[in-house]
């Protein structure tokens, strides 16, 4: 019997999971860890933007929700190997017990992103260099903890900054998108921050401020009014060690004059890129992609789910940064277009 196959098992994937299943549709949904919930869960998240609700537990009501769902199947530590037909296909899966066959009238790609990699970066922040240099993801697992320090001597912080657009907006590595995100993770965190240490100071250095929506009034406003988060308007050139701490060199673009200032922990809010796996299934099944890697909406701003393949479909950041937001709606979406062809084939089946 035909299936609905969902390939990742992140927000986008359990999103898309739900949706088709709760619309009667048979799901299997193959994820390549040993466990649901995606990046979040990966990266050890603290919480969730904007709302600050604790990500294991959000991602733990949507995997309850899918398994509750209906005819659905998880494979874990399993992957796509092998595509054949043209719709419906034949997809090779490899699990843990070997590989099987599986019909799929429809298809969902929900295979995520990854982190930038602050080594590649064009300025010299030196995050492996200097271990008080961190990113977004590690400050995420510290916060889960509770346990905010600086990593070369275990103790908390009194001045931390963020620097925003690592990774994103950088023609010069390629990156030239806006990863929409980082900004409010960045003021989430430091809210978090202070919250967690009340005596520290925190400043976020930034190009401009991009608050998409309700992030404006959710977590803009208050990071400064109830917070005291500090922002700053300018370009961070360089990091460098100075007294046992980190001096953050660059331009004051509202003063429009050199700034230098000691920190204690650095945070490089790193963007987005494709993950491996979606470059690898992406080549698997033959899907067109954007000169970033992402897969690429064929049909977009109407259609912004569909593929260069017919039958498939993509969803959350395996299309370009997303939210979460975007993830569960995008999978949705993706859910009920895989639902209608699959339905096509059930009535053309029973003829």
């Amino acid at each position: 019997m035909d299936r609905i196959v969902v390939i990742g098992g992140g927000p986008a994937g359990l999103s898309a999971g739900i949706a088709a299943a709760e619309l009667g549709a048979p799901v299997t949904l193959v994820e390549r860890n040993a466990f649901l919930g995606g990046r979040p869960v990966e990266e050890n998240y603290a919480s969730i933007t904007p709302y600050l609700e604790d990500a294991a537990m959000v991602m733990g009501r949507m995997e309850e929700r899918l398994r509750a769902a209906g005819d659905v199947e998880v494979l874990l530590s399993s992957e796509v190997v092998h595509a054949a037909g043209d719709g419906p296909y034949g997809l090779t899966i490899r699990t843990p017990d070997g590989e099987r066959v599986q019909e799929a009238s429809a298809v969902v790609v929900a295979t995520g992103f990854t982190h930038f990699d602050p080594g590649r970066e064009t300025q010299l922040y030196g995050y492996y260099e200097f271990p008080d240099v961190i990113a977004l993801q590690d400050l995420e697992a510290m916060l889960k903890e509770h346990h905010v320090v600086r990593p070369s001597n275990g103790e908390a912080p009194r001045r931390v900054c963020f620097i925003q657009c690592v990774g994103s907006r950088d023609r010069q590595i390629g990156n030239e998108y806006c990863s929409k995100v980082c900004c409010g993770v960045a003021s989430k965190e430091a809210i978090e921050v202070r919250q967690l240490l009340p005596d520290s100071e925190v400043f976020i250095f930034y190009i401009d401020m991009r608050m998409y929506g309700y992030w404006e009034r959710q977590l803009y406003w208050p990071a400064q009014e109830e917070h005291h988060v500090q922002y700053v308007k300018g370009i961070v050139t360089e990091v460098l060690p100075k007294d046992g701490r980190l001096l953050v060199r660059g331009e004051d673009t509202t003063m429009g004059r050199p700034m230098e200032t000691l920190m204690d922990l650095v945070v490089l809010s790193v963007g987005m890129e494709p993950s491996p796996g979606t470059r690898k299934i992406a080549g698997i099944l033959g899907l067109a992609q954007n000169k970033f890697g992402f897969i690429e909406a064929q049909q977009p701003p109407l259609d912004t789910v569909g593929t260069s393949r017919p039958g498939v479909f993509a969803a959350g950041a395996a299309l370009g940064p997303s939210d979460l937001e975007d993830c569960a709606s995008s999978g949705g979406l993706a859910a009920a277009r895989a639902v209608a062809l699959w339905r096509q084939h059930q009535t053309v089946g029973a003829r």
